[in-house]
């Protein structure tokens, strides 16, 4: 059994995805050109943004959305410590400082509640994360950034497809991100990435800073990265974006099902909050004796994975933050029991009630 089963998914798409890659390779246009941009502008179309900026990868997104809002070494960015470095990993490398809040133990998302008391004068913005597929509470989110001049960025590396409150994901606020990694709900065969705004200045400062701060041939406004997204990537991408949304209806139906059958046992389903619709990049159950329940599961040949095992504070890349263990407990309890079940939009029945019948069948450890 596969924890995300890509093969399937390329099986079903082969013929598309082979005449994509062809139709490029044909035309020796591999570093934007007409199939990048048909892809752009899908994208927006599908997000409901003005503009959509493809790019290498999820993580160079989010660095290219802070380098256009210009954070500047000794900044800070509110965010959360239970999600991949990568989030807070941008904002350290630009110099400026990662201010951790803790999550909402419902749905691991930072906790609105909390972020007013971490803002301070340096402050320029707050980074949240729209984790394992749902996204996180914008609308208080917004509202105290614009009670106190801030921007917002969504990361949303892993809820491309998501909605609140009717909006998708990367339209929730004034830039939002993506990333195409291949186990993510729309991923390539490769890295890449995607930002989204609605702001004409923002897009086009991304647009120059991806392309080494290029405005045009040999005119360099800024310093950028090469931060682009191939057109081969691209081109897969426009496939798999036209199947989008029928993968999505078999997440929903894999999601209620993995729901149902597990909602009695010992461990604790995902939450779905109000408004909200989930992609499930990863379907994340909690359990008291995590690591029992893992082993338990990979002697009946199912693969789980954790995310995340260790909070950003308690990571030695982030220690001169002067952070402690018991800083944020919320998010220290959820890296000591989630555990990632295998999920995917090709997830047959017969596996998944292979994985039910193994979770129910372990007798949890509670000591």
């Amino acid at each position: 059994m596969d924890f995300i089963d890509l093969k399937s998914q390329y099986n079903a798409y082969k013929e598309e995805i082979q005449s994509a890659v062809f139709e490029v390779m044909d035309s020796c246009q591999f570093i934007m050109g007409p199939r990048h941009e048909q892809f752009e502008q899908a994208l927006s179309a599908y997000v409901g943004s003005k503009y959509a900026l493809g790019c290498s990868s999820g993580t160079d997104a989010l660095l290219l959305a802070l380098m256009a809002l210009e954070i500047q070494p000794g900044d800070e960015v509110i965010t959360t410590p239970f999600t991949f470095i990568a989030t807070a990993e941008v904002i350290a490398f630009l110099g400026a400082k990662p201010v951790f809040v803790d999550i909402d133990a419902r749905d691991f998302n930072i906790d609105p509640s909390r972020i007013e008391a971490a803002i301070t004068p340096k402050t320029r913005a707050i980074m949240p994360v729209s984790l394992y597929g749902q996204c996180a509470d914008m609308d208080p989110i917004n509202a105290i950034a614009k009670a106190h001049n801030l921007a917002v960025i969504e990361d949303g590396c892993q809820s491309f497809g998501a909605t609140y409150k009717q909006k998708r994901s990367g339209n929730l606020c004034l830039i939002g991100t993506t990333s195409f990694f291949p186990s993510k709900p729309l991923g390539g065969y490769g890295d890449g990435g995607a930002i989204f705004t609605s702001d004409e200045q923002v897009a086009n400062r991304v647009s120059a800073l991806r392309n080494h701060g290029q405005s045009a041939r040999y005119e360099h406004g800024f310093i950028g990265i090469n931060g682009r997204l191939d057109a081969i990537q691209a081109a897969i991408l426009q496939v798999k974006l036209r199947h989008f949304d029928e993968e999505l209806v078999r997440r929903e139906q894999r999601r209620q099902r993995y729901d149902q059958a597990l909602a009695q046992s010992a461990v604790t389903v995902p939450s779905l909050l109000e408004g909200r619709t989930s992609v499930c990049a990863q379907y994340s159950i909690r359990s008291r004796d995590r690591d029992g329940l893992a082993e338990h599961l990979k002697r009946a040949g199912i693969p789980t994975a954790v995310h995340y095992p260790k909070p950003l504070h308690l990571q030695p890349a982030f220690e001169d933050l002067g952070y402690k263990r018991g800083d944020f407990p919320v998010s220290e309890q959820a890296s000591a029991e989630v555990l990632s079940l295998p999920f995917s939009p090709f997830l047959s029945e017969a596996d998944q009630d292979r994985v039910v019948e193994a979770v129910l069948s372990h007798k949890e450890d509670r000591c």
